[in-house]
Order: C-alpha cells, then structure tokens, then sequence
C-alpha cells in the first residue's frame, strides 16, 4: 500500500479546510464542548451540514444517482477525517452518511430509499440505533424487544439504553425481536421517534448533556413497510453496517490532533523539555500512528472491492489504545484542560476516556480477535 496522497487527494482535502475555515463559527472550539448529541451541537449540526450538502461534500463518496460525487472510500476517509480533527461538527448526522445511508442502499426497498435517503443527502435527517438493552449491551443476540406481526403493522414492546440522539432524532433504527431464535430471530424496523408509545428518557453522561437515552416501546405500531429486509435478516444487516460505522468514525485523527495540540502547549509553556514527558508524548504518538496505519489498511481493501473481517476489530482495538493514552497525557500533564482553559483538549478527554465502550467495547473486539483470527474458543456462557 501507498499511504501518499495523491494531488487530487491533497487537493480534497484542501477544500474541506477551507470550506471550515469559512464556515465554523469563531467559538467553535468552546460551542463544541456542549457534546455531540446535546440540543445545541445537533441544533447548529443541521445547518452546517445543510451548507456541507451545498458544496456537495456531505456525501460525496455516494453514487451520483443517489445524490452523491461517486468519490472512492479513501475520500470519505478524507472527509471523515477533517471533521473529526475539527470536532465533528455534523454531529449525529456522521451516521447517516457512513452507514445508515449505505445500509439503506443495500437493504432498503424502493420505498424507504426514497423516503429516507434525500432528506440525508440534503443534511435534514438525524437518526439514533436502538441496539442496546437492560442486561445485554454488548450481547445483542440476547436482546428481548419483541416485535408482534398484527395484521398488517408490527406491535413493538421493549427498552432500549444508552441510546445517543433519541431526544432529537427522527427516526429509530430499532433492533427487535420476531423469534425466540438467538440470532436468525432478530429483525430490524425504521420507526419514527413521534410515533404513539415511544417515551424518552435522557441519562446522565460524562461526555455532555442529551448524549444517551432509555426509550420505551408501548405497543407501538408501525406498518410493516418499515421492516428492513426480511425477517430474521437483522444480523447479517447489522454486519454490514457496523463495519462501516467504524471505519467512517477516524477517531486516531481526532487523538492525534489533540495530542499535537497539548504537545505545542506544553511546549510555549517550558514543560516539554522533560525527557519522561517527552517518552510519554512518543508513546502515545505511536498508538496513534498504529491505529492510522491499521485503519488505513482496511480502507485499502475497501477500495480493491475486498471482504474486510476481523481486521476490522483490530483497528478499532487500536483506536481505543490511542484515545484513551492521549486522554490519560492530557490529565497528567495538562489538568487544566479538564476544566475550560483548554476546549479542544476537554472535548478529546471526554470522548477518549469512553472510548473502549461506545461503537464497539473494547473486550469485544479482542474476543472477535481470538475467535476469528486466532480460533479460540468461546468463553462458556
């Protein structure tokens, strides 16, 4: 692989940067401390991803009969890039152009595609997951939310938790249960978060307010044209649509950036001349490095058309190492930013100190690791 980018590449990104620097509002590093899924960031998310659609970069490694540029993946990984670097300013809407919108494209009817698609393609949309419950988080296959087939409407009854944007979202990717099945039993519904029976709840979090949820289902009804694919189909969906949320989220460049940016601090201040702050700094730069390198890989084979596995697990694994260092540097060497005289650096802490739970628990990964790429057996349950 050759990770040089090419004039057209470096070009890309030059325009992202410039459309930032244009667009970002002059507080934006202290705006942005309000967390991803607060009122405020999901509020002003709308309208700059509004303006992002305008200059078609919203989407742009989409088919151009869909709305998009038809960029290859190592332009998505560019833009994906830029604005994680910034602070994600399209907040949940990053969702809907890494999976939901793929997801929907390759699973959706001709209804939902036409239903959901252009309001994503336009900015409009802001969609939560309903996969976690009570008691099986990282187990999905235990989940127990349980769709009834009525006539022609399912009848939802359930809980979900941790659920980030259902205060604001307008739709629910819900997982649910249509069998006893552990697996082939699970099916998922697009439901609106307006329809009658959906009560949400907001949990207190370390990264910001409005960022998780409980919600209920209440003998919900939905029409059974918001089923997506077939029944029981949910996990090799769900498959699909995981690898490409995690490949879209380059969280190393948000690390790395941080980690430059306490660098420089610590330098205009005369503290970096420690030799063990220094080693500290290097350590961490190089688990950055790491998860560049392995996520770099797997959007290589991306773009050959190749089937991407377990590789998958190993680069998010790595993404976990790199935040969570950079974030115990910046509380070690710079304590300060764990109050307000460092935004940037607040912002990374908080997300970085999570980082082995949301997208993917850092135990899971390892466990995909041993059994798929080392073949070891599976715990007894």
């Amino acid at each position: 692989m050759d990770f040089k980018w090419t004039d057209e590449e470096q070009a890309f990104r030059e325009r992202l940067l410039a459309f930032l620097e244009k667009t970002l509002p002059d507080d934006w590093e202290r705006f942005s401390q309000h967390g991803p899924a607060s009122p405020e960031l999901t509020r002003y998310a709308e309208e700059f991803c509004g303006k992002l659609a305008d200059e078609k970069l919203l989407t742009p490694h989409w088919a151009k009969e869909i709305g998009g540029e038809g960029l290859d993946p190592w332009h998505q990984t560019i833009l994906a890039e830029v604005m994680w670097i910034a602070g994600e300013p399209r907040g949940g809407q990053y969702m809907n152009v890494n999976w939901i919108g793929p997801t929907l494209m390759k699973y959706g009817s001709a209804l939902q595609q036409e239903q959901y698609l252009p309001e994503i393609v336009e900015g409009k949309a802001l969609w939560c997951q309903g996969f976690s419950e009570p008691g099986s988080g990282s187990d999905l296959a235990s989940l127990r939310t349980r769709a009834e087939l009525v006539g022609e409407e399912y009848v939802v009854n359930g809980q979900k938790i941790w659920t980030s944007y259902a205060g604001l979202a307008g739709t629910c990717f819900l997982l649910c249960r249509t069998s006893d099945d552990r697996k082939r039993g699970i099916t998922i519904l697009l439901i609106p978060m307006d329809t009658p029976g959906i009560t949400v709840r907001q949990i207190p979090s370390l990264i910001g307010e409005g960022d998780i949820h409980e919600v209920f289902f209440d003998d919900v009804r939905v029409p059974a044209s918001a089923r997506l694919g077939d029944e029981g189909q949910a996990w090799e969906i769900i498959g699909y649509s995981l690898t490409n949320e995690r490949l879209g989220i380059p969280r190393y460049s948000l690390a790395r950036a941080a980690l430059d940016r306490a660098v420089s601090i610590l330098e205009d201040a005369g503290d970096f001349d420690d030799p063990g702050v220094r080693i500290e700094a290097g350590h961490a730069a190089a688990l950055c490095e790491a998860s560049r390198m392995a996520s770099y890989a797997i959007v290589s084979k991306r773009a050959q058309g190749e089937k991407i596995g377990a590789e998958a697990s190993s680069a998010r694994f790595a993404t976990i190492m790199a935040e969570r260092r950079v974030a115990e540097f910046v509380s070690e060497y710079l304590p300060e930013a764990l109050c307000d005289a460092h935004p940037y650096l607040k912002m990374h802490h908080q997300r970085g100190i999570v980082a082995g739970i949301a997208a993917g628990a850092a135990e899971i990964q390892l466990n995909i690791i041993a059994s798929d790429v080392l073949g070891l057996p599976r715990e007894p349950r």
